[in-house]
């Protein structure tokens, strides 16, 4: 429980700002920033209170649809782990305005998100963020199982299905976060690539918090896996007890690339944060959705 709380703790600091490195030259452009003409999508707020894969957790989430969908046809998807933190229109990502520019001009198809915060066990504070941290947190994000994946595909993701339409082609599926959320966004692809074919991970915890470290050596022993991979991190990032950060994604990079994946590194000179990671989002998701076209029946 110590050891849980330390976790935490460490992220919740570190994320608002106290982490090492040079964040000064990450602005964002103009597909981070609302444009006229560009039809809006809409977000609404949910609370999943009903999880039986982590028993007594409480969370919000939010779903972006864009103006897009009609509900003739089945929408991409795309889930963002820590979701208060991409839904922010004035945070690091914004993924409501980068969504709906790279939509309007064909870059990625029309995608709902789904942006999950982590649970707690605790009352809900009246508003997402980073504080007070969710208590299960890093359980449900730093380790490598299969049940975060299952609290997506048996609970959240029936629950937004029955509102939406959404495809069954893991090719059009993607997941994606930061820090922690970062590697469970990996772990969920990496357990189920029949149900995410594509991952984001902006500053990933791929370190020993609760053996996150083991990853790449699991990417060189394991047969490849049909997933697409972009990592962002930079040489400021985290050193502490549990690891080395730009170390362990650039070891990530590089089993990705000795198993000849499709994956993209983005290595920069910013700290543990999302200020490079939402400069690069909407290339990032030019990268990750570069084919949408070719892979939609």
């Amino acid at each position: 429980m110590k050891y849980r709380s330390f976790a935490l703790l460490l992220f919740s600091l570190c994320i608002v700002g106290t982490a090492r490195g040079d964040d000064s030259q990450y602005k964002h452009g103009p597909d981070s920033k609302p444009r006229e003409g560009v039809p809006q999508g809409k977000v609404t707020q949910h609370v999943w209170d009903k999880s039986k894969v982590f028993e007594g957790t409480k969370r919000r989430y939010s779903v972006y649809v864009p103006a897009q969908y009609d509900g003739s046809q089945p929408a991409a998807l795309m889930v963002f782990q820590d979701g208060h933190a991409y839904e922010s229109l004035k945070g690091d990502f914004r993924v409501p305005t980068v969504f709906d520019n790279l939509i309007h001009n064909g870059s990625m198809p029309i995608t709902i998100a789904v942006m999950i915060d982590p649970g707690t066990k605790k009352e809900l504070p009246e508003k997402r963020g980073w504080k007070p941290t969710p208590s299960n947190r890093s359980f449900e994000y730093d380790t490598l199982s299969a049940d975060y994946s299952r609290l997506l595909l048996e609970e959240i993701l029936p629950e937004v299905g029955k509102q939406y339409k959404i495809t069954d082609n893991p090719k059009l599926r993607a997941i994606g976060g930061i820090s922690s959320g970062g590697i469970c966004a990996f772990t969920a692809a990496w357990e189920r690539p029949d149900a995410f074919g594509k991952v984001l991970s902006h500053v990933g915890s791929f370190v020993n918090i609760r053996g996150g470290h083991n990853c790449e050596a699991l990417i060189r022993k394991t047969p490849v896996k049909p997933i697409r991979v972009f990592l962002q991190d930079g040489s400021g990032d985290l050193d502490n007890d549990h690891g080395n950060w730009p170390l362990a994604n650039q070891e990530m990079a590089k089993s990705l690339a000795y198993k000849n994946y499709d994956y993209k590194f983005e290595y920069g000179s910013g700290g543990h944060n999302g200020k490079h990671g939402g400069a690069i989002l909407p290339e990032s998701l030019r990268w990750l959705w570069r084919d949408w076209k070719q892979e939609t029946p």
